[in-house]
């Protein structure tokens, strides 16, 4: 269910972080259903509790989240992350663009590019 990439430079916190957005927002994970508690899904990708702890915590302050008392962790409607998540990425799409333009990258070469990554 959470893959860890020992090659990846991302702490294990962020890619634990970063996978349980995507399944909350693909709907894999659907709303207020409960997400593995950390002791367990600790045991089983063989890793600390305090780095699932962290990867929970991160997950509740940004909204996909939420902590019911004695019952445990439970997902957020996608419904409601989706326009937020949309943004971000708009946000750093549009960064990156200006980053690039700063750079002599022409808008005709992001768009060519962004095609022939969709074409792949």
């Amino acid at each position: 269910m959470i893959p860890i990439d020992l090659m990846d430079s991302r702490p294990i916190y962020e890619q634990v972080t970063e996978r349980f957005k995507m399944l909350i927002l693909r709907g894999i994970i659907k709303a207020d259903e409960k997400i593995p508690s950390v002791r367990n899904l600790a045991v089983d990708l063989s890793i600390n509790p305090n780095t699932i702890q962290r990867a929970y915590a991160e997950l509740e302050k940004q909204g996909y989240i939420y902590t019911v008392k004695g019952k445990g962790n439970f997902a957020v409607d996608a419904k409601k992350l989706l326009p937020v998540y949309r943004e971000e990425i708009m946000t750093g799409l549009k960064e990156l663009c200006e980053r690039a333009e700063e750079i002599g990258i022409t808008k005709e070469e992001l768009i060519c590019q962004i095609e022939e990554w969709r074409n792949s």
